[in-house]
Parts: C-alpha cells; structure tokens; sequence
C-alpha cells in the first residue's frame, strides 16, 4: 500500500482555513480584517484538473495576508511542521517565490483504474508562482535533498516538460511509501503529485481542453456564483465524491455539482454554498427581506433560534429536497431536519407525540420563530413557538386543543398580570396530613404547555415560567440583541429564513441530538473553541441554483 504525504497537505490547506476562522478572536480591532481577501476570481490551476476529479480546493490568497489573523502563531507552527525533516526553510525556500493560490485535487478515485490491486486515489497540488526561476530552483533542491535523505529519483521528459519523480520506502515492515513528482510548468504554476501518472494526465488536461475541469458546462455555470473577494473555493462533483466516500446518492438526488467559497468579513466568515441541479427542482421557499418580527417574543436567553415565514410550504420546497439528498447520502434517512431536532424538546414538554409537519406546521402560513432556551436545572430546554395570525390560525389551534384533550389534558383559561393566558394542564391530587393528623387532599395541576395572543402573533411556551420571560423581554428579546443582529445582517438578503446558533448557549442541546458533533468539536477545535454563533441560511430565486451561507461569529 502507497501512503502518500498528500494526505498531510490535504489537512494542511483545511487547517489553514480553520486558522483563517479562528484567528480572527485575536484581532484587537475589526477593521484588522479589512483588505485580507482573495485575489483571483476563480482558481487558475483548475485548467490541470479533469473533469471527473470528485473534488478541488483552492486558497486564492497567499499565506502571508493571513499572517494578521494569528493568535498563537498557529501558520508559523504549520509552515514548520510541513517542512519537518525536509532540510527546507519555508521563509528562504518558498514565500520568495509563492503566489495568490493553493490549489489541491484528487483527480481520480484510483490511479490505475485496477480495483483488483486496491484503491489508491490521485492527489495534484498546484502552487502560483510569482518568480519562476525561484520555484524551479526550489523542485530541484526539494528532490536532491529527498535523494540524500534515500530517495530513488526519476527524471523524464514529458510533452516537454521535466519531471522528477521518487520514492521512498519509510516503513520496511508494512511496506508503506513515501512518493512525489513534481513539475514547473511554464511561467506560473509548480505541480507536485503523489504520482508520475498524475502529473501526465494533469498536462495532458492543458494540451487538451475538452478534457479539462473549465470547459465542463456545469462548472463554467456554478463557478459564476464565486463571490468577490472569496478566499478559498472548494468544488465537488457530487456523485463521484460520494464514490470515492463508498456512499451512496438516492436515485432521486437533483443537485450533482457544489461549489463553496468562503469569505472574510470584519465580523466573522461566511461560507457560501451553491448547489447546482441536473433536473427540475421544487420552488424556493418563501423569502423575507427583512428581520422576522415573530423574534421580538423570542428572549435573548434562547440558545437556539430558527425562523422564517410560510412553514406550510417547507415540504414542497427546494430547501426540502437539498435536506433530503444530504441525509439519505450520509445516513440512509429521510427524517425531516427540523422536526427531528424540536421533536424531542416538544414531546418531553407536552407529553404527547405530536406529527410537527401535519399537527403544526401544515397551519403556519405567516411569520413563525421558534426558541430553545436552556435551563441549567433541566436535562430538556425550555421552548418558545410564536406563529403570525392568519385565517387557518384558529383551526390550527383547535387541532391542538383536540390532541391536548384526547391525551387527558385539558383546555384552562385565567388572568395573569391582567393578561389571559391558554394552558393545557393535568389535574393530579395529592394527599397530605394537616397539623391535626387529619388526611386532606390537594389538587395539583401539571402545565404541559400554554398560549397567549399578542397583538398580530400567537405565542406558545412551555410553561408560564418561560411565557413570563417572553412577556416581560420587550427590551431584552433576540431580535434587540447585538450579537444577533450581526449574525443575521451578515447573510444576503432576501432570504429564506435562518437557523441561529448560540454556540455556548447551545452546545450541550445540540451535542445531545447530533452525537458526531463531538468529533466536530476535536477535529475542528480552533472553530470551536472561539465560536459565538453559527447563523445557517438560503437564498435565492434561481430554480437551477440552491444557495446557502453559514456564518461563523468569532471572537473573545
């Protein structure tokens, strides 16, 4: 088995995005940000990539402009860690000759097309260069100190061009190889790979365009949706990534080429997804072009948010059909996301288990924010559901009288703070004895849930506790506090409603629901452990384009 050190550079260029996030909680000043954004529209070395490559991911800024985002010196400790046991000087080999991109591919699920000899996929890394006599210096001195250091070396000429190639056996035992090629192609670009026929087919792409990624119809249509001044790009061709994972994408699946890019804001990172399809797709779902009001009920305490207007529509929406193709690619499930990620909460409140698509969000057709609020005291967060009146309102909650009746509850109207407040409760007598040794019964009521009309919205919570925070949150609610209104101003509008995340607000919430987010968490730990808030939302009004945006708020 070949274990190429590509590998090590794939999670380099990831850690170096990762960087460019979680650096930015060391800035003293936001306006440190401003200025640090990529140079190119779109990836140059994309011309060396075929158009079957499962996936490619471009830095389109050199290393350096990073440089002002670090904390702790985290490129430093990564540009001196990919050089380990090398001989070479990052400072006095490579940035004198580095450019505006990094580019890295696997080109092919397996190089020599024989499944019968195992899989071993092909990586292209592609350098920009900005003096050509530097880097050609730099791929022979990168070679002859690897032939020092034991390696077999190979030259040739291909289609004019030199290429150097070696390998070296690093573990005698299991007979894993360390090999390389590289190439200095013309005046602008240094190839390495993790083999010769790579690095062929790679020159091959130039010689003939029709081969190459840029000609392809659909990654000419997607990478139009790079915005300006992005700092990386990733594109992936859907269904030969998930060949290359071993997954599986439903037969149904619309969407079959991505592009994400990300950009840097003075308030935090924005990246940007855009999924193209190959077929019919359902209508956008109903977009808002401003802040959603149902929000002012929402208590800032809330850790997790989501909001948006028409829930009535979701089921035959794009967004829908994206949510699907994702799951059951992943995990085989067609679960709805949403439902699936209040459904706990809500059950373990009411009592009851409730169908969230046919019992409530089949009614909403205006305005609906919903809120978790995390009570230290409580395994389950507190909820908040706030719906805008319309005329299948009243038949909505009537609906949910008659669950809240058939599960033994019942429908109890009273004043409190001169206000009328609807609870489903339980009756339950308690028995106890007077300080006359008499045995005396109390009548206790368990509230499973309650509402109150409020101007033009219909407020759901919990229990009166919760519906006391939001009646009392006029000047302390989501929709006032700072940190949220960044978060939302940062995702373009109009759009289709949002998914606010406080991230210490929240964690333990979402941990307990999406188990693999603990790995996350370890995997991307500079994110995380400076991360306020994630703010997830679409966007768009192009059937053939599904766009979406997560920003990450950062800072101390």
């Amino acid at each position: 088995m070949k274990q190429s050190l590509f590998f090590r550079s794939l999670a380099a260029i990831s850690l170096l995005l990762l960087i460019t996030i979680s650096g930015c909680s060391g800035l003293s000043s936001p306006n440190s940000l401003v200025g640090i954004s990529g140079t190119r529209k779109q990836p140059g070395a994309a011309i060396f990539v075929s158009q079957q490559a499962p996936v490619m991911i471009s830095m389109l800024v050199n290393p350096e402009k990073l440089q002002a985002l670090e904390r702790e010196g985290e490129l430093s400790k990564l540009k001196t860690s990919l050089l380990a046991n090398t001989g070479l000087d990052y400072k006095q080999d490579i940035q004198p000759w580095l450019g505006d991109e990094i580019t890295l591919a696997v080109t092919t699920q397996d190089i020599d097309r024989d499944s019968s000899n195992g899989q071993q996929p092909g990586y292209l890394m592609a350098l920009a260069t900005k003096n050509p006599e530097k880097s050609r210096e730099f791929v022979d001195l990168l070679f002859s100190k690897r032939t020092l250091a034991g390696a077999n070396l190979t030259t040739e000429q291909y289609e004019g061009i030199k290429l150097i190639s070696d390998s070296q056996e690093i573990d005698t035992k299991s007979k894993i190889q360390n090999s390389l090629a590289g190439a200095a192609i013309g005046d602008d670009f240094v190839l390495f790979a993790n083999d010769p026929k790579v690095l062929r087919e790679a020159i091959n792409n130039v010689q003939a365009p029709d081969l190459n990624i840029t000609t392809s119809s659909k990654y000419q249509e997607i990478v139009k949706q790079i915005p300006k001044g992005a700092l990386a790009t990733a594109f992936l061709n859907l269904p030969n990534v998930a060949q290359w994972q071993g997954l599986q994408l439903p037969e149904s699946a619309i969407y079959d080429s991505e592009i994400v890019s990300v950009v840097l804001s003075n308030k935090g990172l924005l990246a940007e997804t855009s999924l193209l399809a190959q077929a019919e797709t359902a209508p956008p779902q109903e977009q808002v072009s401003q802040p959603v009001e149902a929000l002012k009920y929402i208590p800032a305490s809330a850790g997790l948010a989501i909001a948006g207007t028409n829930l009535s529509s979701l089921p035959s929406s794009n967004l829908t059909q994206v949510w699907q193709q994702l799951k059951v690619a992943i995990s085989g499930s067609e679960k709805d996301v949403v439902s699936e990620l209040v459904r706990p909460v809500v059950d373990a409140q009411t009592g009851s288990e409730l169908n969230l698509k046919e019992d409530i969000f089949s009614w909403v057709q205006g305005e609906y924010a919903i809120g978790l609020l995390p009570r230290p005291e409580q395994a389950n967060p507190d909820f908040v559901f706030v719906v805008e009146k319309t005329e299948t309102t009243p038949a909505g909650i009537s609906h949910l009288d008659e669950i809240a009746s058939s599960k033994g509850l019942s429908l109890n109207t009273f004043d409190v703070d001169k206000q009328k407040i609807s609870a489903w409760t339980q009756l339950k007598a308690t028995k106890f004895t007077d300080t006359q040794q008499r045995e005396k019964y109390a009548i206790e009521a368990k509230v499973s849930g309650v509402h109150i009309s409020q101007g033009n919205y219909e407020v759901f919570a919990s229990n009166l506790e919760t519906m006391n925070e939001v009646l009392n949150a006029k000047n302390n609610s989501l929709i006032s506090d700072r940190q949220f209104k960044n978060s939302i101003a940062a995702i373009p509008q109009p759009n289709q409603g949002y998914v606010y995340l406080d991230w210490a607000k929240s964690r333990k919430i979402l941990e307990s629901q999406i188990p693999i987010l603990r790995l996350a968490e370890i995997l991307a730990k500079p994110i995380f452990e400076n991360l306020r808030s994630l703010t997830i939302s679409s966007y768009g009004s192009d059937t053939a384009i599904f766009k979406s945006g997560v920003f990450f708020q950062v800072g101390k």
